[in-house]
């Protein structure tokens, strides 16, 4: 037998799911995301956890490009003045060796290779913030020290910085300075001041030509190889920049809320649930009090 009040009760159930199911269809349209916590969807849940997890690593991944360049684009900056200091140094020791400098202008040419030899230790010293970027790992520690002497101060590191610029690829970022800017470097260039003394008129400049050529060389080989590593950055974070894109609209798809779907079921319910109260105002008998009024 069916009585009054398990009719009503019955009503009153399915009408506090409805309610329930229009809560949820309001907060999708609130938040525009199909879950809100991970009960609503375990499969959703999970699945956004690793997609947001991989387009984390992606934005970091696009954090060290923007390290790399730093480091590529300075250390290629440094050595481009360190070549035009090292070809006015050629010029000036060409100049001497023909014979077309004489006593004072003989002179003047060591004070100016003095003052280029000085600007190419502050050069090997080139700091990005706090980093000293010629000198390997060891950032913290100013590669070439006193270069005045008969032995140039050096404590250069050689190890290679390396970045991570995708899953599981690293890429070196720093010169070596060890190479480029060597204590032999400052050597020559120390004996090359001596031999322009005035009184040395007669010396032979050909070794110390030779030396700047292949210092020369040694610049113009590493800047290539920079040159190399730039345009792979370029590859790599135009592929980065589409993993990004890619991420973002996988974790979209799996998270957010269809809107239209959304604005469809709340229509929908909210004529279920006026069809509900209406079929529930004729289903429960009117009471002695309705009587009474």
């Amino acid at each position: 037998r069916v009585t009054q009040s398990m009719l009503s009760n019955n009503f009153l159930k399915n009408i506090s799911n409805s309610y329930e199911k229009m809560g949820k269809i309001s907060e999708q349209m609130q938040t525009q995301k199909k879950i809100t916590r991970p009960s609503d969807d375990p499969v959703v849940a999970m699945k956004g956890i690793a997609y947001r997890t991989n387009l984390t690593e992606v934005q970091q991944f696009k954090r060290n490009f923007t390290e790399a360049h730093n480091w590529i684009d300075n250390s290629d900056a440094a050595m481009d003045h360190a070549t035009k200091a090292l070809q006015r140094i050629r010029e000036l020791t060409l100049q001497a060796n023909n014979g077309t400098l004489e006593g004072d202008q003989r002179n003047a040419a060591a004070k100016e290779i003095e003052q280029l030899r000085d600007q190419l230790k502050e050069i090997a010293n080139s700091k990005v913030g706090d980093k000293y970027i010629f000198n390997g790992t060891d950032t913290l520690t100013a590669p070439v020290g006193d270069v005045t002497g008969a032995d140039p101060e050096t404590a250069q590191n050689d190890k290679p910085v390396k970045l991570e610029l995708a899953k599981g690829v690293y890429i070196q970022v720093n010169s070596s300075g060890k190479e480029v800017f060597s204590k032999d470097l400052f050597k020559n260039l120390n004996s090359l001041i001596e031999k322009l003394s005035p009184d040395k008129t007669s010396v032979d400049l050909g070794e110390d030509i030779s030396n700047l050529d292949d210092s020369i060389n040694t610049l113009l080989n590493e800047r290539a190889t920079i040159g190399a590593r730039s345009n792979r950055l370029e590859l790599m974070e135009d592929r980065i920049d589409q993993q990004e894109v890619t991420a973002t609209k996988l974790m979209s798809d799996n998270e957010d809320a269809d809107m239209e779907k959304v604005i469809m079921d709340l229509i929908t319910q909210e004529s279920v649930q006026r069809a509900s109260l209406g079929m529930g105002a004729r289903i429960i008998q009117p009471t002695l009090l309705d009587f009474l009024r």
